[in-house]
């Protein structure tokens, strides 16, 4: 996702990551479209786009496509970060070949022990240093009972094992971080999670978490 006017020019305005479902429809996160996120609410933003098919930020390769609607899920809890879902229609269809399949309850992809792979432009170092080139982490996915066990209330987060995965390594190191929000991530060829919350980035004990996406086949369902 990006916003000039918001975040500047140097990395095309980039600020949170997001995939694409259909030929006009991204999932991202609903926290990238927060007044606290943009300074405003998303619907003045002047030039919200989705940028796709760019790997290296700072060229001017692939699509440029404006945000034609913002539906955020009405059960978004910014509290717990229970629903972090908002699906984005564009003003012109991407093409044939760009989206992805989204993983429904039951699919062998979510289950633990999964390899599976997160993408996005975010910190790399967790101090700010913001990639300009695409980049990807190999994480696995983890039984709810230590994502529970990690986040189980207060300071942390709460994990909710019905609307959230966790992924990462149980001794930490490899994971997403600030700016990958709403970015995908793949096991098995299929879409499993979208980058939402964690504490830190890469702390062991402390795994990413992600909004399950066959959560939000149900509540974003007759918007996909």
């Amino acid at each position: 996702l990006s916003s000039r006017d918001r975040f500047g020019g140097a990395r095309s305005g980039q600020f949170c990551g997001g995939v694409a479902v259909a030929p006009t429809k991204i999932l991202t996160a609903a926290h990238c479209l927060s007044d606290e996120a943009l300074g405003g609410p998303a619907k003045r933003v002047k030039d919200l786009l989705v940028i796709a098919g760019r790997e290296r930020l700072s060229e001017s390769g692939g699509r440029e496509i404006p945000v034609r609607r913002i539906w955020v899920n009405p059960a978004y809890d910014p509290v717990s970060n229970a629903g972090d879902l908002a699906v984005l229609t564009l003003s012109r269809a991407l093409p044939k070949g760009a989206t992805i399949p989204m993983a429904r309850s039951g699919d062998a992809a979510y289950r633990a022990g999964t390899a599976a792979d997160v993408y996005g432009w975010g910190d790399t170092t967790g101090s700010g240093t913001y990639a300009s080139v695409l980049r990807s982490a190999r994480v696995q996915v983890l039984p709810d009972g230590d994502c529970a066990r990690a986040y189980p209330g207060g300071r942390e987060g709460t994990y909710k094992a019905s609307a959230m995965l966790c992924a990462g390594e149980p001794a930490g190191g490899r994971d997403a971080c600030q700016g990958d929000s709403g970015g995908p991530l793949v096991a098995r060829g299929r879409l499993i999670g979208l980058v939402s919350w964690g504490s830190g980035c890469g702390r062991p004990g402390s795994p990413g978490v992600y909004t399950r996406v066959s959560a939000a086949l149900e509540w974003a369902a007759g918007r996909i």
